[in-house]
């Protein structure tokens, strides 16, 4: 059997791996500086900085086969490539530690146990970028997390590992942590980007992508803490390494998966991408509590479609949870029984995602609040037939915003069209909520 600190996992239900992103973690604390050295750590930096040019890191990022952790699962060295190298003036990199994703919580976890992991990653993408001032735009409300990357910055630069000439190599980094405003649209890139120049935190018109133009009008990559995090592994360890410790071969790497809900086991997860969604459940989330049974989840963050005991068997991987229906997103599952209403469940995230709009174009700022209203009618008993055609244009024509906020508002509508069409329709014919007296 193996253990984890919630339970057992049944043997042959876990693709056996070794951790990358927790490998150094403590079960009780931050680690510090020096451990994380003495057990490697800044090794890949070392690495790269006496032996590698910047492309050949860049490289082996696209040879690793990494995509975005942060939701959009985009591929991470491609996305690099986009930077062009005979601009004048700066370029930036920023981290975006702005989680507030509903159900998502692992790049918390991470930077609350091992901030070395994504100052040495950090380190190492900008030197692949040619980018010498770099940020950390973070939650407001990870204090914790700010604190222990305040202090890891003060003691990388104090090793000779940022600042001037990094380990005599003729690089110079300057990383900044910037604690945001805390909105949830500060999670779009360049939305994040005006907030950091100190403006109001709205979506700006692409192209020109940040890329080429970003933050003050100088290329700019956004990568999430999870993303940057593994890039120090692919370089000390070689691409096919990280690629091989994915469950599935059209896989590559690890995920962080955040699990909460209705499981015995409620907590984030280092595990093979791609293993199966019933493998998740059943093995580090110990099953189901005692008297549920698993009706849906949501797989990857908030913003994506409904999973049901149908999707049991799909592959925890971008491409075949996409292929199924959903996105894997974030990574964050948030498990429902028998005993939840699917509508009310749909009616708290969109109410989320109404409040959080930030108003800037009118499918996001009218049709949210909209489909809130729809929703609060039907679950409580004054919906009509109606309704339900008008969600589903809903989800239809909220793609036309202006980001990616109003689609991604609408994935768990769409889920709920899908697969509990019955359960809308019972709430409407029968007046009534059928789980208020579960």
């Amino acid at each position: 059997m193996i253990s984890y600190r919630g339970g057992l996992c049944p043997p042959g239900q876990l693709h056996l791996m070794e951790k990358i992103l927790f490998k150094h973690n403590r079960p009780d604390r931050v680690i510090t500086c020096d451990e994380y050295c003495s057990e490697g750590g800044f090794s890949a930096l070392r690495a790269a900085l006496s032996g590698m040019s910047p492309e050949e890191v860049q490289q082996a990022t696209i040879d690793s086969g990494l995509r975005g952790r942060g939701g959009a699962g985009f591929p991470t060295g491609k996305k690099w490539s986009f930077v062009p190298r005979n601009l004048p003036g700066p370029r930036y990199l920023i981290c975006n530690a702005d989680e507030m994703e509903p159900g998502t919580y692992k790049d918390r976890v991470l930077l609350e146990k091992n901030p070395y992991l994504l100052i040495e990653g950090m380190i190492l993408a900008c030197y692949a970028l040619g980018v010498e001032h770099a940020f950390i735009f973070i939650r407001r409300g990870y204090e914790q997390a700010a604190e222990n990357l305040l202090r890891g910055i003060a003691e990388a630069r104090k090793a000779g590992l940022l600042g001037s000439n990094i380990l005599n190599s003729g690089f110079s980094l300057k990383i900044e942590l910037h604690q945001s405003a805390g909105r949830y649209i500060c999670g779009e890139e360049t939305a994040l980007m005006n907030s950091l120049e100190g403006k109001r935190a709205n979506p700006r018109a692409k192209p020109p992508f940040p890329a080429v133009k970003g933050l003050w009008g100088q290329p700019t990559v956004v990568n999430n803490v999870e993303t940057l995090a593994n890039i120090p592994a692919i370089i000390s360890k070689g691409p096919a390494w990280w690629k091989a410790q994915a469950a599935t071969p059209e896989a590559a790497g690890t995920k962080l998966f955040c699990i909460s809900g209705h499981v015995r086991n409620t907590e984030c997860f280092e595990l093979p991408l791609g293993m199966t969604l019933g493998k998740i459940i059943d093995g580090p989330c110990g099953g189901m509590r005692e008297g549920s049974s698993f009706k849906a989840c949501i797989p990857g963050g908030a913003s994506t479609p409904f999973f049901t005991r149908e999707h049991w068997d799909v592959s925890m991987d971008f491409d075949t949870v996409a292929k199924a229906g959903s996105r894997l997103g974030t990574g964050g599952i948030i498990v429902f029984d028998q005993n939840t209403c699917m509508v009310a469940a749909t009616l708290n995230l969109i109410r989320f995602y109404a409040r959080e709009s930030c108003g800037w174009c009118t499918p996001c700022r009218e049709g949210l609040p909209f489909v809130e209203h729809i929703l609060e009618r039907i679950e409580n008993g004054q919906g009509e037939s109606g309704d339900i055609d008008i969600l589903r244009e809903h989800v239809n024509h909220l793609n036309y915003a202006f980001c990616a906020l109003a689609p991604g508002a609408m994935g768990p509508v769409d889920g709920l069209l899908r697969h509990f069409e019955d359960e809308l329709r019972e709430h409407i014919t029968h007046r009534t909520c059928p789980f208020t007296k579960v």
